[in-house]
C-alpha cells in the first residue's frame, strides 16, 4: 500500500520531491509557508545548467583570496559576522576545493547533473510548460582576450571528460550573437545542452499543479518541528499538526534548523544573491554570465533580470545590494538597460554544503526521515533528479544514478 509522505519546502526541490512522489501513486502533503516557487526558486536566473558538472570552487591562491577579502569585485561580499558563524564551513570547502578532492567531487556531482535536461524535459511535459522554456544554451562572456581563452581551454577539457559541447565564439561572433551589445567583448563560451526559462517560479507553479492534478495536496503552513513516533512521524505546524510515515526535509537554508535538535550537525550555510528586473531598455538573446564581473543577465517575462554572485551573511540579516549596484553599473556599458521594476532588490539564500554536493538520502539517525537540500547555486537545475533518486531510495529500489556521494551518512 502507498505510503502517506510529508514533504516541507515547497521550492523547485521539494515541489518535484512532491510530484515524483505522487507520479508513483504515493498520497503526499507539500507543506510550505509561503506560496509555492516564491522563495530561492524564484529568484534564479532561470538556467538549467547541464554543463554545470563541476561545482564551483573556493578561491585558494592569495590573490583571489585578497580579492576577495577587500571587497574588490562583484563576484564575493560578506558581512563579517556571516563570515564568522559560516567560517568552520568555508574552511572545509576551500580544503575540498583542492584539485584532487574537487576532481572527485566533481566526477560523483556530474553523475546527477548529466540527467538534468532529460529529467525536467518529463517534467515539463506532464506540467504543460514547453511556453517557459527556451532551448537556446548559455553563455560565459569574457571580456578580456586572456581570459576568454583561458576558458576555451577549459571548456575543451569539459568536453572531453564529461561530452559536454559548446560553441566558442569570437569577438565578431558576439556582435552578431548580441546586436544589442553596445561595445565589443573579446568572446564567449556557449554551452550549447543548457536550457532557460522565462520565468522561473511559473516554472515551479507549473510542476505544483501537475502534482496537485495527480491528487497531491498542498498546505500553507510553517513547519516548527518534527518528532518521531512510534509508528512514523509527527510535524508540528503552527497551524496544526501532520502525522505521516515518512517526512522529506527539502526546506532548503531552512532545513539545518528544523534538523539540528534531531541531532543533525551537517557543514551546511547560506549564500545570499540579489536580482532586480528591467524594463524600456534592451535584453539578451540567451542568458549571459559577465564571467569577469560575476553578474548574470536573463531576459524574463518581467523584464531584463540581473542576478548576483554569492554573498556570505546570515540568512536574516539587512540587505547590502552593493553587488547588484556593481553589476547594474557593469551591465550599462554593455546595454541600454532601462529603469527597474521593483522598488527595492529581491533577496534570498542559497542552501550550500561545504562539499559542494547537495544531501539526498535517509537521514541516518532516524527511520522514515529523508533530507533533499544542499544544492547550492543548482537547486533549480537539479529538483527533478535529485527528485527521482530520493524516491528511489524511499521505496528501497536501485538508485537511478549515483546515491552514496550524496547521503546524509556521509558526514556521520
Amino acid at each position: 500500500m502507498p505510503d502517506e509522505i510529508v514533504v516541507l519546502g515547497a521550492g523547485m526541490v521539494g515541489t518535484c520531491t512532491a510530484l515524483e512522489l505522487t507520479l508513483r501513486g504515493h498520497s503526499v502533503t507539500l507543506v510550505d509557508r509561503s506560496p509555492i516557487g516564491r522563495e530561492t526558486s524564484y529568484g534564479n536566473a532561470g538556467v538549467i545548467q547541464r554543463e554545470a558538472v563541476e561545482p564551483y570552487t573556493f578561491p585558494r591562491d592569495l590573490k583571489a583570496l585578497m580579492r576577495a577579502a577587500l571587497g574588490h569585485g562583484l563576484d564575493i561580499n560578506y558581512h563579517f559576522t556571516g563570515l564568522l558563524a559560516a567560517l568552520p564551513q568555508l574552511v572545509r570547502y576551500w580544503r575540498n576545493s583542492a584539485p584532487s578532492q574537487h576532481h572527485r567531487i566533481s566526477r560523483e556531482y556530474a553523475s546527477l547533473i548529466e540527467h538534468v535536461t532529460d529529467e525536467h524535459g518529463r517534467y515539463i511535459a506532464l506540467a504543460r510548460a514547453e511556453d517557459l522554456v527556451r532551448r537556446k544554451g548559455l553563455r560565459l562572456m569574457y571580456r578580456t582576450q586572456g581570459a576568454f581563452e583561458d576558458a576555451v581551454v577549459q571548456a575543451e577539457r569539459l568536453n572531453q571528460e564529461y561530452g559536454i559541447s559548446f560553441d566558442a565564439l569570437d569577438s565578431h561572433d558576439m556582435a552578431l550573437a548580441e546586436p544589442s551589445f553596445r561595445r565589443p567583448v573579446a568572446g564567449a563560451v556557449h554551452w550549447v545542452q543548457s536550457w532557460s526559462v522565462s520565468d522561473p517560479g511559473a516554472l515551479v507553479e507549473r510542476y505544483a499543479k501537475a502534482f496537485a492534478r495527480r491528487g497531491g495536496h498542498f498546505l500553507r503552513a510553517d513547519a516548527i518541528a518534527l518528532q518521531e513516533r512510534s509508528v512514523g512521524w509527527e510535524a508540528r505546524l503552527d497551524g496544526g499538526i501532520l502525522h505521516a510515515r515518512h517526512v522529506v526535509v527539502a526546506l532548503g537554508p531552512w532545513s539545518d534548523a528544523l534538523i539540528k535538535p534531531l541531532g543533525y550537525r551537517l557543514p551546511l550555510f547560506v549564500k545570499r544573491g540579489y536580482h532586480r528586473h528591467y524594463v524600456g531598455g534592451d535584453g539578451v538573446l540567451v542568458p549571459t554570465l559577465d564571467a569577469e564581473r560575476g553578474y548574470v543577465m536573463s531576459s524574463q517575462r518581467r523584464g531584463l533580470r540581473i542576478t548576483t554572485g554569492a554573498e556570505i551573511a546570515r540568512i536574516d540579516a539587512h540587505p547590502t545590494p552593493r553587488q547588484l549596484a556593481g553589476a547594474e553599473a557593469e551591465a550599462r556599458e554593455l546595454l541600454s538597460l532601462g529603469i527597474p521594476v521593483e522598488d527595492e532588490p529581491w533577496i534570498g539564500a542559497r542552501p550550500c554544503c561545504a562539499d559542494m554536493k547537495p544531501v539526498i538520502g535517509r537521514a541516518h539517525r532516524h527511520r522514515g526521515l529523508w533530507f533533499n537540500f544542499g544544492h547550492g547555486h543548482h537547486g533549480f537545475t537539479l529538483g527533478p533528479a535529485g527528485a527521482r533518486l530520493l524516491a528511489d531510495l524511499i521505496e528501497s529500489k536501485q538508485p537511478y544514478t549515483e546515491a552514496r556521494a550524496f547521503s546524509p551518512s556521509r558526514f556521520a
